[in-house]
């Protein structure tokens, strides 16, 4: 398995629980502007992000929650390598409704939220 992006988590954004209780998850690279750093996870890039983007079927893990890509948006993988954002919907959505967005199998977002702490790793792999 070929990982494309390893990220730690640095900060969670006081609205990200309410987020991630509907599924969804806004990454942003650490630095980002105060009015989206509210509704984002935080985090500082390990290994890669790899020049490809991930394909349908490719694992996407936010520590113990692992879930199957199921989608990628036009311009998703493009917003990660120019600045480490992007939004994941864990929606099973076979098709992103926005170009920014990369969609996933459907997680128990009890458990989604849980695993969004500090020091927290999410690995994209194919």
């Amino acid at each position: 398995m070929s990982v494309l992006l390893k990220t730690r988590v640095t900060a969670i954004g006081p609205e990200v629980a309410d987020l991630a209780e509907g599924g969804v998850v806004i990454l942003f690279a650490d630095g980002s502007p105060p009015e989206l750093a509210e509704v984002s996870v935080l985090h500082k890039t390990e290994i890669g992000p790899s020049d490809g983007a991930p394909e349908k079927g490719a694992s996407i893990t936010l520590g113990p929650v692992i879930a199957t890509i199921t989608a990628v948006g036009a311009s998703a993988w493009s917003k990660v390598l120019e600045m480490g954002h992007v939004v994941i919907s864990f929606n099973g959505a076979i098709e992103a409704e926005r170009p920014g967005e990369i969609c996933a199998s459907q997680v128990d977002t009890q458990a989604l939220v849980a695993a969004l702490k500090t020091d927290a790793i999410i690995t994209i792999a194919a």
